[in-house]
Protein backbone atom coordinates (compact mmCIF):
# COMPACT_ATOMS: atom_id res chain seq x y z
CA UNK A 1 0.00 0.00 0.00
CA UNK A 2 1.26 3.41 -0.92
CA UNK A 3 1.38 6.33 1.34
CA UNK A 4 -0.46 9.34 0.02
CA UNK A 5 0.60 12.75 0.98
CA UNK A 6 -1.95 15.40 1.47
CA UNK A 7 -2.26 18.00 -1.29
CA UNK A 8 -0.97 21.45 -0.69
CA UNK A 9 -3.65 24.03 -0.15
CA UNK A 10 -4.08 26.59 -2.92
CA UNK A 11 -2.50 30.01 -2.29
CA UNK A 12 -4.73 32.54 -0.77
CA UNK A 13 -3.14 35.44 -2.61
CA UNK A 14 -0.94 35.61 -5.67
CA UNK A 15 2.43 37.25 -5.26
CA UNK A 16 2.57 40.87 -6.37
CA UNK A 17 3.62 41.42 -10.00
CA UNK A 18 6.89 43.29 -10.51
CA UNK A 19 7.56 45.33 -13.64
CA UNK A 20 11.21 46.02 -14.47
CA UNK A 21 12.10 49.23 -16.26
CA UNK A 22 15.79 48.46 -17.01
CA UNK A 23 17.93 45.44 -17.84
CA UNK A 24 19.23 43.48 -14.92
CA UNK A 25 22.84 44.07 -13.88
CA UNK A 26 24.82 41.21 -12.40
CA UNK A 27 26.45 41.93 -9.08
CA UNK A 28 30.19 41.57 -8.50
CA UNK A 29 31.22 38.36 -6.84
CA UNK A 30 34.42 39.85 -5.48
CA UNK A 31 36.36 43.05 -5.67
CA UNK A 32 39.42 43.01 -7.93
CA UNK A 33 42.68 43.93 -6.29
CA UNK A 34 44.00 47.36 -7.14
CA UNK A 35 47.45 46.44 -8.50
CA UNK A 36 49.16 46.29 -11.88
CA UNK A 37 49.50 43.05 -13.78
CA UNK A 38 53.00 41.54 -13.93
CA UNK A 39 54.90 42.27 -17.15
CA UNK A 40 54.88 39.58 -19.85
CA UNK A 41 58.15 37.74 -20.34
CA UNK A 42 59.81 38.22 -23.69
CA UNK A 43 59.92 34.81 -25.38
CA UNK A 44 61.51 35.77 -28.69
CA UNK A 45 65.12 35.41 -27.45
CA UNK A 46 64.45 31.81 -26.44
CA UNK A 47 62.66 31.08 -29.72
CA UNK A 48 65.50 32.72 -31.66
CA UNK A 49 68.07 30.61 -29.80
CA UNK A 50 66.18 27.38 -30.51
CA UNK A 51 65.71 28.35 -34.17
CA UNK A 52 69.43 29.15 -34.53
CA UNK A 53 70.43 25.85 -32.95
CA UNK A 54 67.94 23.96 -35.10
CA UNK A 55 69.10 25.53 -38.37
CA UNK A 56 72.75 25.00 -37.39
CA UNK A 57 72.20 21.31 -36.62
CA UNK A 58 70.30 20.91 -39.89
CA UNK A 59 73.14 22.57 -41.85
CA UNK A 60 75.79 20.44 -40.14
CA UNK A 61 73.83 17.29 -40.90
CA UNK A 62 73.53 18.27 -44.57
CA UNK A 63 77.28 18.95 -44.78
CA UNK A 64 78.08 15.64 -43.08
CA UNK A 65 75.73 13.65 -45.33
CA UNK A 66 77.13 15.30 -48.48
CA UNK A 67 80.66 14.45 -47.33
CA UNK A 68 79.63 10.83 -46.70
CA UNK A 69 78.14 10.70 -50.20
CA UNK A 70 81.43 11.93 -51.70
CA UNK A 71 83.39 9.37 -49.65
CA UNK A 72 81.30 6.47 -50.88
CA UNK A 73 81.26 7.52 -54.55
CA UNK A 74 82.82 5.45 -57.33
CA UNK A 75 85.02 8.43 -58.26
CA UNK A 76 86.57 8.43 -54.80
CA UNK A 77 87.16 4.67 -54.90
CA UNK A 78 88.88 4.94 -58.29
CA UNK A 79 91.03 7.86 -57.13
CA UNK A 80 92.14 5.92 -54.05
CA UNK A 81 92.93 2.79 -56.10
CA UNK A 82 95.04 4.88 -58.49
CA UNK A 83 96.86 6.61 -55.63
CA UNK A 84 97.65 3.37 -53.81
CA UNK A 85 99.11 1.93 -57.03
CA UNK A 86 101.36 4.93 -57.74
CA UNK A 87 105.05 4.18 -57.06
CA UNK A 88 106.06 7.88 -57.22
CA UNK A 89 103.52 8.79 -54.58
CA UNK A 90 104.66 5.97 -52.30
CA UNK A 91 108.21 7.36 -52.50
CA UNK A 92 107.02 10.81 -51.36
CA UNK A 93 104.31 9.97 -48.77
CA UNK A 94 105.34 6.46 -47.80
CA UNK A 95 103.30 3.27 -47.63
CA UNK A 96 99.69 2.95 -46.39
CA UNK A 97 98.38 6.02 -48.18
CA UNK A 98 94.88 6.95 -47.02
CA UNK A 99 92.68 10.03 -46.64
CA UNK A 100 93.67 11.98 -43.54
CA UNK A 101 90.95 11.78 -40.86
CA UNK A 102 89.73 14.86 -39.02
CA UNK A 103 88.67 14.86 -35.38
CA UNK A 104 85.39 16.71 -35.88
CA UNK A 105 84.08 14.06 -38.31
CA UNK A 106 84.87 11.25 -35.88
CA UNK A 107 87.74 9.87 -37.96
CA UNK A 108 86.34 10.45 -41.46
CA UNK A 109 88.20 12.69 -43.93
CA UNK A 110 86.74 15.98 -45.17
CA UNK A 111 86.37 16.14 -48.97
CA UNK A 112 86.36 19.63 -50.51
CA UNK A 113 84.77 20.21 -53.88
CA UNK A 114 82.00 18.54 -55.83
CA UNK A 115 81.20 15.42 -57.79
CA UNK A 116 78.66 16.20 -60.51
CA UNK A 117 78.70 13.27 -62.89
CA UNK A 118 75.47 14.22 -64.65
CA UNK A 119 76.78 17.71 -65.40
CA UNK A 120 80.13 16.30 -66.45
CA UNK A 121 82.54 17.71 -63.90
CA UNK A 122 84.40 16.44 -60.86
CA UNK A 123 86.56 18.78 -58.78
CA UNK A 124 87.93 17.40 -55.50
CA UNK A 125 90.65 18.12 -53.02
CA UNK A 126 91.39 16.37 -49.76
CA UNK A 127 94.27 15.59 -47.43
CA UNK A 128 96.27 12.39 -47.82
CA UNK A 129 98.44 10.75 -45.24
CA UNK A 130 101.14 8.13 -45.61
CA UNK A 131 103.32 6.63 -42.92
CA UNK A 132 106.09 9.20 -43.64
CA UNK A 133 104.44 12.44 -44.80
CA UNK A 134 101.12 14.04 -45.64
CA UNK A 135 99.88 16.17 -48.50
CA UNK A 136 96.86 17.48 -50.40
CA UNK A 137 95.41 15.79 -53.45
CA UNK A 138 93.83 17.88 -56.23
CA UNK A 139 91.67 16.16 -58.83
CA UNK A 140 89.74 17.82 -61.65
CA UNK A 141 87.99 16.04 -64.49
CA UNK A 142 85.43 17.11 -67.10
CA UNK A 143 83.28 15.51 -69.77
CA UNK A 144 82.96 17.68 -72.87
CA UNK A 145 79.77 16.09 -74.22
CA UNK A 146 77.24 13.55 -73.08
CA UNK A 147 78.34 9.99 -73.81
CA UNK A 148 82.05 10.83 -74.02
CA UNK A 149 84.57 9.69 -71.40
CA UNK A 150 85.81 12.06 -68.72
CA UNK A 151 89.11 13.87 -69.36
CA UNK A 152 91.39 14.36 -66.36
CA UNK A 153 92.67 17.94 -66.25
CA UNK A 154 94.46 17.87 -62.91
CA UNK A 155 95.50 14.90 -60.80
CA UNK A 156 98.35 15.84 -58.49
CA UNK A 157 99.47 15.67 -54.90
CA UNK A 158 101.35 18.48 -53.20
CA UNK A 159 103.18 17.21 -50.13
CA UNK A 160 103.55 19.35 -47.03
CA UNK A 161 107.26 19.85 -47.78
CA UNK A 162 106.36 21.31 -51.23
CA UNK A 163 107.06 18.27 -53.38
CA UNK A 164 104.59 17.98 -56.25
CA UNK A 165 103.70 14.61 -57.76
CA UNK A 166 101.61 14.37 -60.93
CA UNK A 167 99.68 11.13 -60.63
CA UNK A 168 99.23 9.29 -63.91
CA UNK A 169 95.66 8.06 -64.03
CA UNK A 170 93.21 6.44 -66.37
CA UNK A 171 90.08 8.21 -67.63
CA UNK A 172 87.01 7.78 -65.50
Amino acid sequence: METQWPKRPPPKELPPAVNFTEASKPKQYYRRPERDLPPLEKRWPILLAFATVGVSVWGLFLAWSENQEKLSSSVMRQIMDTIRGSAELREVLGEAIRPEPVWWLNGDPWINGSIRLMQGNVDLSFRLKGHERAGTLYFTSIRKAKGEPFTILRFKVIADDGTTVDVPGANL
